[in-house]
């Protein structure tokens, strides 16, 4: 399943306000970054969600969709996602705010063959969250969940276009191992597909903002 960094937002989910141009950017507060693992989400949540993924859709990647699905179907399927065993959801909030999720998947167990990986997909960051390190810090969160859990490998694939994740993910020390020519049909072109790993055995610095559940403020890219 493609993953992609890419709408209106609502009254009910309206992202941090920009600053009046008469405040010094130097007495203005940083946004409260906040990534968490969620095993329900209230309706708040799930409407906020569904703008954050419909933007994400409209800006050119949405884990698979072309268009935005309408809205009861986008709620079914974030409701579904719960529900699947050895399935993890990761959201990112800023200022309270989702502005991206990501999900971390096991295999079933039947399969014990593939039992010692686990797969990253289904990352994406709203326009109006990115550039903050949302996505970095999600992607960092779900392996950190990966590591405690005695996960061995994570892979992911992506499309070749999605320059912007495909970056984020070999500044996070994820090896490219193949590519597909036809990984995905995009209004009729053929895109490019890119597959990746990262061997967890391998030591790895865990700062405080890769674990599972982080609130605290930064301003950083990425």
């Amino acid at each position: 399943m493609p993953i992609s960094l890419a709408g209106v937002r609502s009254p009910m989910a309206t992202p941090p306000a920009t600053p009046p141009a008469s405040v010094p950017s130097s007495v203005l507060a940083p946004p409260i970054f906040s990534i968490a693992r969620v095993d329900k989400l209230k309706p708040a949540d799930l409407h906020d969600l569904g703008d954050a993924a419909e933007q994400a859709i409209r800006d050119g990647g949405g884990f698979g969709w072309l268009d935005a699905p309408p809205r009861d179907l986008m709620e079914r399927y974030w409701r579904g996602v719960l529900l699947i065993p050895d399935r993890s959801l990761f959201v990112g909030r800023l200022d309270g705010v989702i502005g991206g999720s990501v999900q971390l998947v096991r295999p079933p167990r039947n399969n014990e063959a593939q039992a010692h990986a686990a797969m990253i997909t289904t990352c994406f960051v709203a326009p109006w969250a990115r550039g903050r390190g949302l996505a970095r810090r999600l992607i960092q969160a779900a392996e950190a969940e990966a590591r405690v859990t005695g996960v061995q490998v994570l892979n992911l694939d992506v499309r070749a276009t999605q320059e912007p994740a495909v970056r984020l993910f070999e500044s996070l020390g994820f090896v490219c191992w193949g590519s597909h020519p036809y990984y995905a049909c995009v209004r009729g072109e053929a895109v490019v597909g890119r597959y990746y790993y990262k061997d967890l055995t391998e030591p790895a610095d865990l700062a405080s903002d890769s674990r599972p559940t982080t609130h605290h403020r930064d301003n950083r890219p990425l």
